[in-house]
């Protein structure tokens, strides 16, 4: 009767200590992590729009990936360096405004995942989304994606117009 005493506390104390744990990772992320992740946002815009390319690189996860506007367009960061070098040599690489952005955190707050609304001379209004990762105490983009928002009223010619060129 004891031993079975003792091992429904020993089952309670694990229950009591897995339900606490489990709360602590449900709980949001500290305001601090809020705070930077819009500004390494901004901070990849501005580089990009000053040709500060050791900056919008560095602000890239390792394992960094940029999607562009054209289907082809999936780039390691590798890749994606090769290809925007020869932007970032004048004096400005290329400026995309951000209009709007929204941040969510997954639940111990080391990833976070966003959209933004952009503002382009050349392309208009845009949008980027992505992930970013929090290494060592700073964010990193671990994937971004570059689109051209099409009104659904002009999708169906569009995909027309696309259909035509992949033939």
């Amino acid at each position: 009767m004891i031993i079975k005493r003792e091992m429904l506390v020993l089952a309670a104390v694990a229950l009591l200590s897995w339900s606490c744990c489990c709360e602590q990772e449900a709980m949001p992320p500290a305001q601090d992590a809020r705070k930077e992740a819009g500004p390494a946002l901004d901070a990849f815009h501005h580089a990009a729009a000053v040709a500060d390319e050791d900056t919008y690189f560095g602000l890239f996860a390792p394992e960094g990936v940029f999607l562009g506007t054209d289907s082809t367009e999936r780039w390691t960061l590798a890749e994606f360096r090769l290809f925007a070098e020869p932007h970032f040599q004048g004096d400005s690489a290329w400026v995309f405004e951000p209009l709007t952005r929204e941040l969510e955190f997954s639940p111990g707050g080391d990833i976070a995942w966003f959209d933004e609304m952009l503002n382009s001379a050349s392309y208009g209004e845009c949008r980027g989304t992505g992930v970013l990762r929090l290494i060592d105490g700073q964010w990193k983009i671990a994937q971004y994606s570059l689109t051209i928002p099409i009104p659904n009223a002009l999708a169906q010619e569009v995909v027309e117009q696309i259909r035509s060129v992949d033939k």
